[in-house]
């Protein structure tokens, strides 16, 4: 491998929309990290915002409702609260396991913009439930502002939907270098970052979220990483999950991964984004290997031992 950089991204099951059992989760999460650390790994960590961005949009929804004189919070701007609220439980948690194994590494976290396509046809096809339940009175006025809503008949209520773009740049990339270069440990691209338009000097926020993994093999490939590590529930991806043909995935090459892709053998909201992703990180550049298992499995994760591994 050309260094020994790794980026790891952390799945909703690291996190809480408790603040107690948050607090509790993150501790796994962080010996996973320090792991890492003691293996001589430079680490730059990325992590889902769901359902926190949510909670986070929700109750800003109900501040505005309350008082009138308070405007309702763009998606962006709710994104960049999560990315300080997760960072916060993060880095804190990560501090404390290292100094507890006599180790002294900063940890920080970087407040994310992450561009997107304006013309990305996710903002034709919105995939992404946030918020509350609401009414038909509200969702008429979610419809009103230009918002995309849904009728769920199981819930019998109206949902907000938004769109999942691709990431096309991180601008905070330099920064993040820096600091990965002054040996520090970095939090960054929150929740797939914070999506923003290119206007001209400025940068506008976009209303939508952006899928973590996708986001996780950017930073990756910017970074010129030797490693991306998807860490989740799961030991393994399978293929074909629910069926009789159900199998899991241990080793593979970039182009058996392609070729499951093709195949349609994978869920599209949850394990499609993890192999796609990983594939693309893998196949731009020789050297490269990603890792998709078990969060509290990193370290032999990280060994080669388990997991679904890619690499040339």
């Amino acid at each position: 491998m050309a260094n020994n950089i790794v980026v790891v991204a952390l799945g909703r099951n690291a996190f809480s929309e408790s603040f107690p059992k948050q607090h509790e989760r993150v501790k796994k999460a962080a010996t996973a990290i320090a792991d890492l650390v003691e293996a001589k790994y430079e680490v730059v960590i990325t992590h889902s915002n769901g359902p926190q961005v949510g909670m986070i949009q929700t109750a800003m929804t109900e501040y505005s409702r309350l008082d009138p004189d308070r405007t309702v919070a763009p998606m962006s701007i709710c994104g960049a609260m999560s990315q300080g609220y997760i960072g916060f439980d993060l880095q804190n948690a990560i501090r404390t396991e290292l100094l507890n194994r006599g180790i002294y590494k900063p940890v920080s976290t970087i407040i994310t913009q992450v561009r997107v396509d304006p013309f990305d046809r996710a903002f034709n096809k919105p995939t992404k439930v946030i918020g509350r339940l609401m009414t038909k009175s509200e969702a008429d006025k979610e419809q009103k502002k230009g918002n995309y809503v849904e009728y769920e008949a199981s819930d019998d209520g109206y949902r907000r939907i938004i769109a999942s773009p691709k990431p096309i740049d991180i601008y905070e990339i330099d920064a993040i270098r820096a600091l990965v270069d002054a040996n520090q440990l970095v939090i960054a691209a929150g929740g797939g970052g914070i999506p923003v338009l290119e206007q001209h000097m400025s940068l506008k926020g976009a209303s939508a979220v952006i899928e973590k993994d996708y986001t996780a093999a950017k930073l990756a490939d910017m970074l010129d990483a030797s490693t991306l590590m998807i860490l989740t529930s799961s030991d393994n991806l399978v293929i074909d999950a629910g069926l009789e043909t159900e199998k899991p995935i241990g080793k593979i090459s970039p182009e058996e991964a392609k070729e499951l892709i093709d195949g349609g053998h994978f869920d599209e909201a949850t394990s499609l984004p993890k192999i796609d992703a990983s594939y693309n990180f893998v196949s731009a550049s020789k050297g490269r290997r990603a890792i998709i298992t078990n969060l509290e499995k990193a370290k032999s994760g990280i060994k080669g031992k388990i997991g679904t591994i890619i690499e040339s």
